[in-house]
């Protein structure tokens, strides 16, 4: 069996490919979930790269997940933000582990960014949310079996045993509210349960995380805040409400209506991104 390189050797082959591309420095890093990838045209001097380009980046083939690396500049009226944002993500359901699901995530923060903006299309479980709604996400719980720090921990990057008693920053938090409310956005605030997939979840799963006190239910975004985490960047958190969750709603589930949803409140969120982003990073 071939040996495979550690993955701090791997995070540096792929950032010096990624240096390689671009002369900027990114001070933001944005993950893009389902439906949302679109916000990487309002930026300037952008540079994309394919993740199959980049050294053991891993690859997703999930329908609106683009799959590519932009670097540019964000210009608002509040200042010009360096970004690099992932335009679309892997998911444990596909096959990756754990590891490799956060492997973009560590790309980002290891480029040096002073913060990580994740991203995602969610089910709304908490039954006062609707198709549509923006929320940002103020804990998670982890209920996917999945956990990116497992296995040799390498120092270099972060210590053993993470705290992640503030998983998601709370000065971040606040500045995406303020954000919000200066572009008249109504944001709320949520609980985000990973699980699994790539199934959509049961009634009876629904009932089982209200009851937990999650708001929001979708198969992503946790690894990549944790490794995250692990590596001392703080991390904001937003959700869109896509669909209801089983059981609320007649409808059947499907990932068309995520992708459609998500693509139609795309200006509300690049709104509050846009917002955000230039006081985030002083």
């Amino acid at each position: 069996m071939p040996h495979r390189a550690d993955l701090s050797t791997r995070l540096s082959y792929a950032l010096a490919w990624v240096r390689g591309k671009t002369d900027l420095a990114p001070a933001a890093g944005l993950v893009l979930g389902s439906g949302l990838g679109d916000f990487v045209d309002r930026l300037e001097r952008a540079v994309s790269i394919p993740y199959e380009e980049i050294p053991s980046f891993p690859v997703s083939r999930v329908p609106g997940h683009v799959g590519r690396l932009v670097i540019g500049e964000l210009v608002t009226s509040e200042g010009t933000v360096a970004v690099a944002a992932m335009q679309g993500r892997v998911h444990g359901y596909e096959g990756w582990s754990g590891e490799e699901v956060a492997f973009g995530a560590r790309v980002l923060c290891a480029l040096g960014v002073k913060l990580l903006l994740v991203t995602n299309a969610a089910g709304g479980v908490n039954p006062t949310y609707a198709p549509g709604d923006l929320v940002r996400i103020v804990d998670h719980l982890n209920l996917s079996g999945v956990n990116p720090l497992v296995g040799a921990n390498d120092e270099r990057l972060g210590p053993r045993f993470p705290d992640l008693s503030e998983a998601y920053d709370a000065r971040l938090g606040a500045l995406l509210e303020e954000a919000a409310a200066r572009a008249g956005v109504t944001l709320r605030r949520g609980v985000y349960a990973c699980m699994p997939g790539p199934s959509y979840e049961t009634p009876a799963e629904i009932r089982m995380l209200r009851l937990l006190g999650a708001d929001l239910v979708g198969m992503s975004t946790v690894p990549e805040v944790i490794a995250a985490r692990h590596m001392g960047v703080p991390v904001a958190g937003l959700s869109v409400v896509t669909n209801f969750a089983a059981g609320l709603s007649r409808r059947p589930l499907s990932h068309e209506e995520v992708a459609e949803t998500a693509g139609r409140v795309r200006d509300r969120l690049a709104a509050v991104v846009e917002g955000f982003l230039p006081g985030a990073v002083r």
